[in-house]
C-alpha cells in the first residue's frame, strides 16, 4: 500500500477550516489545532486504551497522528468525573495558551460539543456508545450533544 501525504495533508486542511469555522475561529488555524489537540488528548486520558485503539481505526490519518501523538500507554490515568475537571484536563494539556485558547469554561465547553459534533463525521455510532459507556455522568452528554453557537 503506497501512502499518499498530499491526499492526508489536504483532507487535514479542509477538515481544520471546517472545523476553525464551526469553532469561529477562521481566523486563527493555530489556535484550532491546539483546540482539536487537547480536545483529543483529553478523551484519551478518561477511555480506556483499548477504547482508544477502538477509536483509532476509525479516525482518518491526520486525526490518528493528532490523538496519538506523546501518547504513553503506560502512565496511569487521572479519575476525571465532572465538566469542569475534563476542561481543567484539557486546559492542562493545552498548556501556556490554555487561558488564552480556552478564555472561560462556557466557551470550553462550546469548543468540546463541536469538536465531538465533527468527529461524528468519523466515528460510528456503535463505537460513540462504546466512548460514552466510559465517560463519567457528566460527561455523557458531550457525546450526543447537539453544536452550541
Amino acid at each position: 500500500m503506497a501512502l499518499n501525504f498530499d491526499h492526508f495533508a489536504t483532507e487535514a486542511a479542509t477538515f481544520m477550516k471546517k472545523y476553525a469555522k464551526k469553532l469561529q475561529l477562521e481566523d486563527d488555524m493555530s489556535k484550532a489545532g491546539r483546540v482539536l489537540s487537547s480536545v483529543l488528548h483529553g478523551l484519551r486520558e478518561i477511555i480506556s486504551t483499548e477504547e482508544s485503539l477502538q477509536l483509532l481505526a476509525q479516525l482518518p490519518m491526520f486525526l490518528k497522528a493528532v490523538y496519538v501523538n506523546g501518547w504513553t500507554t503506560h502512565i496511569r490515568r487521572n479519575k476525571i468525573k465532572k465538566m469542569s475537571e475534563f476542561i481543567e484536563l484539557i486546559r492542562d494539556f493545552n498548556g501556556v495558551t490554555a487561558w488564552h485558547d480556552f478564555e472561560s469554561d462556557a466557551q470550553a465547553k462550546i469548543y468540546i460539543n463541536n469538536t465531538f459534533k465533527l468527529l461524528r463525521m468519523y466515528i460510528s455510532l456503535g463505537e460513540l456508545e462504546d466512548i460514552r459507556s466510559e465517560l463519567p455522568k457528566d460527561l455523557k452528554s458531550i457525546i450526543y450533544k447537539k453544536m452550541i453557537i
